[in-house]
């Protein structure tokens, strides 16, 4: 019927009864959708006559425009009709299918998610308070004199430089926002020296967010979370703070941790080491391990005996009292005890990251 002439009465007819039929026929709105294209739609046998009209003599085209119309017309009835039976029949068998029971306990859905960062702080923090250890807290805009001068720093030091440090406006301030949370060693050796007198040794844990003029990418982020420790007693040597960190290691990482201590530099001890962790990957037996890069072992922190001098700042006597420090990253951390391979997951809010680590108290 595609050569369907308008002025075909019994052609147009026939159409309309079939469009209408095949209307009635369909059970679905997915259905009643082809049949609407079949008999409405740009190749269908009604829209094709009713393009001739405008070819028609003009005193035809007044009788097919009219027979036209009514076709149209008879069809669009019928499908508005049959469009909304269906309608009708989807919505009362959603109402019955999609049915909830709202007199059923339902578990809440966490809307949100502490950070991984935070919990992880928390647990490095309540393990020295179970080993009868302080947490002390300082100013994230610090003094540059606690920042570097009463950690003997040299007045030269490439770290004092703005391409390394965010300065506070003015330079000439003297206040920058702390690359380490050190500076809260030394405000926690001034507020509590008066206990060294009274024999009791100095043990406080320092957590905070530090700021560095890094780039961020997979492994560095120019704000970052470090836990330092600092102990001030009578005879403390270094194997006091191998055991501290030992114990600290298997506490995070599980009772099989290794670590080792590797000679370093740092201006505020003395002597000091680089603390690192056997890979926990290939337990270094694979030379093409990427974590390791087939060494066998993770920097993890610094770590060393405190100097004499950041004694001395703090008004503490170094021929009567000795003292480590240690400190490392929590996002690094973060990323050992969970196999975390891009630091920027950590920052970037995706709630979804933080929600698989639970709500930890």
């Amino acid at each position: 019927m595609t050569d369907l002439s308008p002025l075909d009465a019994a052609g147009v007819d026939a159409a309309v009864e079939a469009a209408l039929a095949a209307f009635a026929a369909a059970s679905t709105l997915d259905e009643l959708k082809e049949a609407r294209l079949a008999h409405t739609g740009d190749k269908a046998p009604l829209t094709l006559a009713n393009r001739q009209i405008g070819g028609l003599e003009p005193s035809d085209k007044a009788a097919a425009g009219k027979a036209m119309g009514g076709a149209r017309a008879a069809m669009g009835r019928a499908l508005a009709a049959r469009t909304a039976e269906l309608e009708a029949e989807r919505d009362a068998r959603v109402l019955v299918e999609e049915a909830v029971d709202v007199t059923l306990p339902t578990s809440r859905q966490q809307p949100g998610a502490r950070h991984p960062i935070e919990t992880m702080q928390e647990r490095m923090c309540d393990l020295f308070v179970s080993m009868g250890w302080e947490v002390a807290e300082g100013p994230e805009m610090e003094a540059e004199w606690f920042n570097f001068d009463a950690l003997n720093f040299d007045p030269d030091h490439p770290a004092r430089e703005m391409q390394d440090t965010f300065f506070i406006d003015p330079p000439s301030s003297g206040l920058l926002l702390r690359t380490h949370t050190s500076p809260v060693q030394v405000r926690a050796a001034l507020e509590r020296r008066d206990s060294l007198d009274e024999g009791r040794g100095i043990y406080v844990v320092c957590p905070g967010k530090t700021f560095r003029t890094d780039e961020l990418d997979a492994t560095h982020t120019p704000v970052f979370h470090q836990i330092e420790g600092l102990a001030i007693d009578k005879g403390l040597t270094m194997a006091h703070l191998k055991g501290t960190l030992d114990h600290f290691a298997r506490a995070l990482f599980g009772p099989d941790a290794i670590t080792r201590l590797r000679p370093a530099f740092f201006p505020f001890t003395e002597p000091s080491a680089e603390m690192d962790l056997r890979c926990f990957v290939c337990g270094g037996d694979d030379a093409a391990c990427r974590t390791c890069r087939g060494t066998g072992w993770i920097e993890w922190g610094g770590c060393g005996m405190t100097h004499p001098n950041v004694l001395r700042a703090a008004g503490i006597d170094p021929e009567k009292y000795t003292a480590f420090a240690f400190g490392m990253g929590i996002e690094r951390t973060l990323m050992f005890r969970h196999n975390v391979t891009d630091m920027r997951d950590m920052v970037e809010g995706d709630v979804r990251f933080s929600q698989q680590f639970g709500m930890e108290i």
